[in-house]
């Protein structure tokens, strides 16, 4: 790899200059049995994280703008649906200039390797590039991969990679791409200058769902880019209101001080109101599911929240939305609310009923008084539904101050009259910490012992068979083996609770009893063969265990599927929807003659003035008279 970089123009109307590749967690997860366990319990994404980060989508919007194709792979997604879907081949088929792949999670660190050898094995001589908050921290290690020739650090990489694809089609040193890691013609990796991150993010969309549209459109397939499993029956879409975060919660990648390690962020980052009704408009061309705000849109200022509504009901979004909160609401804010839509929810991560231990943590630093009254404000207001989460495993927490939160909920559902809007859910802090987060690089003052340091550790703790040999940290007060079994008995409890207030039937509370049953005999025969010597024995009985990983994980999590909200229609209406794929139609058609064809054509000006400058240098050179 040269600082400068010989060109390599586009090569045709629709053929993709960059592609982006999204990784599932473990690559190999079809053909090993791993007891995941409950590490996506709480999420849309199934354990191999098929969901890909919104920064994808927003880097595709900004490449096109300039010309550029930008071609979107969900490998995840297209492995989870299609046990036959052959990945190499697929590989082997994209041809574009540069490969890009996400390690924004590092729980994707098997996953993004592994798809890096595989484009190196078939593209030996394209380029591939990872970024991503996770690949940012971990940015001089992973420079050291052999499949790995550039690192795009930063929160905030649009700008950057644009100039990196000028750079990588009409030439130009690479020394002058800001956050961009590399390695040189010697193998030397070189670390650019870092840009200030920027504190206008309304004019890209996150995620950029016209982006999205154009991609099926243009490449003809919905699966490539579908976010997660399910989303065809409940098709939830998300809109990110900030980059950063004003807080620093204990273990978050994504708090104020973790942010300014990968991004040298110093502030949150917002999105205007009027940006997020734009994107609001575009999701309600085509979807009637339910719209998750991403970070507390009150970080921002009551005036920006204010505004936000005041747009929302004129703009008549008919979409329901879900507010994520970080501290209580008041009154004013659920009145706003329910004046501006027809429906909205709330989702509030508590982690703890332990008023010490979220001063500790970070968020929610109230009292339970002050919590329990913003949550009986919202309940008057009409609020369609209120997700409280709770957490195993933060700092300062103990065996029995982590189930003693069921009993916590109890008290709060019957003092709310088991009102079944508010839903309860206990999941445990996996499968790792968040490199950058307070906790992850002050441990012991945080009352953490980090298991992991090094991207390859983490990689390699992938391959684990169990959840429990995953986890990259113990606490002070629980090892391993305690976490695992506080979630499981909180699980037991959590289950009890919900038949006791008719959430569940006794069928469905037996399954649950049963299930985490099965989860503990599995890790305890796993634990058990593991630390037998090599042999006949050992492979016997890690084969047995691995089949009952593969019978328990052909059901279904019982938390999942209460997290999925009742739809009665999933998509808006034909004309609708219709309707906007026209419009971006007519815009990705104006895009390839406006902007595409430009550079085609400067393609073939620069191949013509190549080929005559070495005809030039071929002709033999004449004698002066």
């Amino acid at each position: 790899m040269k600082a400068s970089w010989t060109p390599r123009p586009v090569q045709g109307l629709l053929a993709p200059d960059l592609v982006l590749l999204h990784a599932p967690a473990l690559y190999d997860f079809r053909d090993v049995d791993t007891l995941f366990g409950p590490v996506s319990d709480v999420v849309p994404s199934s354990p191999i994280f098929e969901m890909y980060p919104v920064g994808l989508t927003s880097i595709g919007e900004r490449l096109e703008r300039e010309g550029f194709n930008v071609r979107l792979v969900n490998l995840a997604y297209r492995m989870l649906r299609d046990r036959g879907y052959d990945v190499e081949a697929r590989i082997a088929r994209l041809n574009p200039l540069l490969f890009g792949i996400d390690l924004h999670w590092l729980v994707h660190a098997h996953g993004a390797l592994a798809v890096a050898t595989l484009v190196k094995r078939y593209h030996p001589h394209t380029p591939v590039i990872m970024g991503g908050l996770s690949a940012s921290y971990f940015h001089r290690e992973l420079i050291g991969y052999p499949q790995v020739d550039m690192v795009m650090r930063g929160d905030s990489t649009e700008e950057s990679m644009a100039l990196l694809l000028r750079v990588l089609t009409r030439g130009g040193s690479l020394e002058n791409v800001p956050n961009l890691t590399w390695k040189d013609e010697t193998g030397r990796s070189v670390e650019n200058r870092r840009s200030a991150a920027p504190t206008d993010i309304s004019e890209i969309s996150l995620p950029s769902y016209p982006y999205v549209i154009r991609s099926v459109l243009r490449y003809g397939s919905l699966a490539d880019v579908t976010p997660y499993a399910d989303w065809d029956r409940y098709p939830m879409t998300g809109l990110l209101t900030s980059r950063g975060c004003a807080l620093d919660c204990a273990i978050c990648g994504g708090g104020r001080s973790a942010y300014r390690c990968t991004s040298e962020r110093l502030r949150p980052a917002f999105r205007s109101p009027e940006a997020l009704v734009r994107d609001l408009r575009t999701i309600q061309a085509f979807s009637r599911g339910p719209v998750i705000l991403l970070n507390d849109i009150r970080m921002a200022g009551e005036a920006h929240t204010r505004r936000f509504f005041d747009l929302v009901k004129a703009a008549g979004i008919r979409n329901e939305l879900v507010f994520e909160l970080f501290f209580p609401a008041d009154s004013e804010f659920y009145a706003a609310a329910a004046n501006s839509l027809s429906r909205f929810s709330l989702q509030m991560s508590l982690e703890s009923h332990d008023e010490g231990l979220r001063r500790r943590f970070g968020k929610f630093t109230r009292s339970n008084a002050e919590i329990e009254q913003s949550i009986a404000d919202a309940l008057r207001a009409g609020v369609n539904r209120v997700d409280l989460f709770f957490m195993v495993g933060i700092p300062g927490q103990t065996y029995q101050s982590a189930v003693q939160c069921v009993d916590y909920c109890r008290g709060l559902l019957e003092r709310c009259h088991g009102d079944r809007r508010l839903q309860v859910f206990v999941a445990p802090l996996t499968p790792f910490l968040d490199p950058a987060s307070p906790a992850f690089e002050h441990p012991e003052a945080h009352g953490y012992r980090v298991r992991w340091r090094t991207l390859e550790e983490h990689r390699q703790a992938l391959t684990g068979p169990t959840w429990k040999h995953m986890l990259n940290y113990e606490t002070t007060s629980m090892a391993a083996a305690e976490i695992v079994e506080a979630t499981y008995e909180c699980y037991d409890r959590l289950a009890e609770l919900k038949r006791d207030f008719g959430r569940i039937d006794e069928t469905a509370y037996r399954q649950v009893l049963a299930r985490t049953a099965e989860a503990r005999a599995i890790i305890t025969a796993m634990d058990e063969a593991v630390a037998l010597p090599e042999g006949n024995e050992r492979r016997t009985r890690l084969e047995a265990a691995r089949r009952r990983i593969r019978v328990l994980t052909q059901q279904k999590s019982a938390a999942t599927e209460e997290l999925k909200w009742a739809m009665r229609h999933s998509f808006s209406a034909p004309w609708s929807t219709a309707q906007l794929g026209l419009e971006l139609l007519a815009a990705e058609v104006s895009r390839l003659l406006f902007r595409r064809i430009p550079l085609l054509f400067r393609a073939l000006g620069a191949a013509s003035a190549l080929a005559r400058t070495r005809q030039r240098l071929r002709a033999p050179a004449q004698t002066p008279a």
